[in-house]
């Protein structure tokens, strides 16, 4: 079996498949259109992305199930599937409440379903790359909304909101149905051809179930870590635009651009530090992203000017997509292939909780200080210096060299 399976064919037609479901980070860029087009309040159009977001673990860990017990393809495809349909169907939404259940449930569950089959199915499949190959696929991830939201501005610009859900929708059926013939499981305790266990960092050969993680106390620092690692990413990327008009005094289209940039810093992000991760060892890396996005905030918080917000976006960007590209190897370091599905959904909360805080948080002190968010960039800068006590700490307890 391992002489007939490709595992670069699988992570390209799951990195293609991601960059459809990624384009959930668009949304803004439809928001305001779809409001205007519709005449619901921009609250109304906004809690879809919420819902989106908020039922993220239960795909996560329902789909990292079915993965585990052996239905990869099954729930790789189908939640791409789910996802593409949701996001057409939204093209035809007439109420909120439809809104909610298109973009807000089925894109949201498909979306969770495609990322956890794919991420741990590729992970499997690269014991020797996991570092690279949870890089690529995040990555990929996060990619999608660079491409996805100038499509999207122009297709809105020449017809309208609705249609450019139905237009783009249709093109993501055709690519994940596609890209679904390619996906193939990674058979059990798969090597690659050539590899030797010994001279990777941590092998993480002895499974765990999620009960038998829960019991540990390594558990805890990986889930705050995430929770901290992923706090001051999700807070710019929620508020970058605002943030580079009230403090930086940048235009509405130059802000956008940022936006952007923030987009491309963390998509290779996720591929950078995912393979530097494989050469020094995933703790060492969590230590110099938790010092860059301290600094990083320090710079925010203390300068002025366009280039110090440059420097602030692209190094948050940067060590955002870090984040999001090592913790998925470093769970299956510590608990094994086996059940890496639902151990990572589980540890995935960590991220979820930040995105629930992080733009509250942000919104919250600025609109007390008058559109100045300097108290949210030290709170931040305090969990990052938390992230990497907790990350010294985690060196010295976890076993490896």
């Amino acid at each position: 079996m391992e002489k007939t399976l490709n595992r670069w064919q699988v992570i390209i037609a799951s990195t293609a498949i991601l960059l459809c479901t990624g384009a959930i980070y668009a949304f803004s860029v439809f928001a305001a259109p779809l409001s205007k087009q519709t005449g619901w309040e921009m609250s109304q159009t906004m809690l879809a992305f919420s819902i989106n977001n908020a039922i993220g673990p239960i795909p996560m860990i329902f789909g990292g199930y079915l993965v585990d017990k052996g239905y990869v393809k099954w729930t790789i495809s189908l939640g791409a599937l789910l996802f593409a349909i949701g996001f057409f169907l939204t093209g035809f939404a007439t109420s909120p409440v439809m809104l909610y259940l298109t973009y807000g449930l089925m894109a949201g569950l498909g979306q969770g379903f495609a990322y956890s089959g794919a991420l741990s199915n590729t992970l499997r499949l690269f014991p020797d790359k996991r570092g690279l190959a949870s890089g690529i696929l995040t990555g990929g991830m996060g990619f999608a909304a660079v491409l996805a939201s100038p499509i999207a501005s122009s297709i809105i610009q020449s017809h309208d909101a609705k249609f450019a859900f139905k237009a783009l929708g249709l093109v993501y059926i055709i690519i994940v149905l596609t890209a679904s013939f390619f996906i193939k499981a990674a058979p059990s305790g798969y090597k690659p051809k050539g590899w030797n266990p010994q001279t990777s960092i941590k092998t993480g050969q002895e499974s765990k179930t999620w009960s038998d993680m829960l019991k540990t106390p390594i558990f805890y620092l990986i889930i705050s870590m995430f929770f901290f690692g992923a706090f001051s990413g999700l807070m710019i990327a929620s508020q970058a635009a605002t943030i580079g008009q009230s403090m930086f005094g940048l235009s509405a289209s130059t802000a956008a651009l940022y936006v952007s940039l923030y987009s491309i810093s963390n998509s290779s992000g996720r591929f950078i530090w995912g393979t530097v991760s494989d050469k020094i060892g995933r703790s060492k890396t969590l230590s110099i992203i938790f010092s860059i996005v301290t600094l990083a905030l320090l710079c925010l918080a203390t300068l002025s000017g366009q280039v110090s917000f440059s420097i602030g976006i692209i190094g948050l960007g940067i060590c955002f997509g870090g984040v999001m590209g090592v913790f998925p190897s470093m769970v299956m370091e510590n608990y094994g292939p086996a059940n890496q599905g639902v151990n990572y959904g589980i540890v995935f909360t960590g991220y979820s909780l930040a995105a629930f805080f992080a733009p509250k948080v942000a919104v919250q002190i600025a609109t007390a200080n008058s559109g100045n968010y300097t108290n949210a960039f030290y709170i931040a800068i305090i969990l990052a210096l938390a992230g990497l006590i907790l990350n010294f700490i985690y060196a010295k307890t976890s076993q490896r060299h």
